[in-house]
């Protein structure tokens, strides 16, 4: 949905490797060695230089933080590498570390000049956070990084795996005031 500033925050259903933006945001393990899920996919869907950059300018991540690299074959400029939490019960700072993870890699795309990125639910697949909770965390830090003073972002859309997990996102979006169109 586009509201009265023109930012638009929005869930689909996709194959986030296929949806083109500026950047786009890998759900990345420490490591920043790929591996499964949206990982695995958009480290075979970009091709060999993404690791290749990867392993040329970083020596991992820490969760809660992001790193970005050229985004090879996929239909964008950069690739975000945001690193979130594995669920162990809530009370072990998983929440804050998954804001953190989003928010920066919402700051890395404004910092390098995107406006459209597409973003898939961090931590929620084999990382086993609960996508109710995740969803909320997401859709908040969106809105946010689109209201920034002088941000260039303009669109965020998650893109998500399942109709299910695009129910909880679309449900969430109308709770932050930002209704599916």
């Amino acid at each position: 949905m586009q509201t009265a500033d023109g930012t638009t925050v929005r869930a689909i259903r996709a194959d986030i490797t296929t949806v083109a933006a500026d950047a786009v945001v890998n759900a990345a393990n420490q490591h920043l060695a790929g591996g499964g899920g949206v990982d695995g996919a958009i480290h075979r869907a970009a091709g060999p230089s993404l690791m290749a950059q990867l392993r040329e300018r970083y020596d991992g991540c820490v969760t809660g933080d992001a790193v970005i690299t050229g985004a090879g074959r996929l239909p964008a400029r950069h690739v975000i590498h945001a690193v979130g939490p594995r669920w162990r019960d809530g009370a072990h700072g998983e929440p804050e570390k998954l804001r953190s993870a989003y928010r920066r890699a919402f700051a890395l795309a404004a910092e390098h000049g995107c406006a459209t990125v597409v973003s898939p639910s961090i931590s929620t697949g084999i990382y086993g956070f609960p996508i109710a909770t995740a969803a909320p965390i997401a859709v908040a830090e969106a809105v946010t990084a689109l209201a920034a003073d002088g941000t260039p972002l303009r669109e965020i859309t998650f893109a998500l795996f399942s109709d299910a997990d695009l129910a909880v996102f679309i449900q969430a979006l109308a709770e932050a005031g930002r209704p599916a169109s």
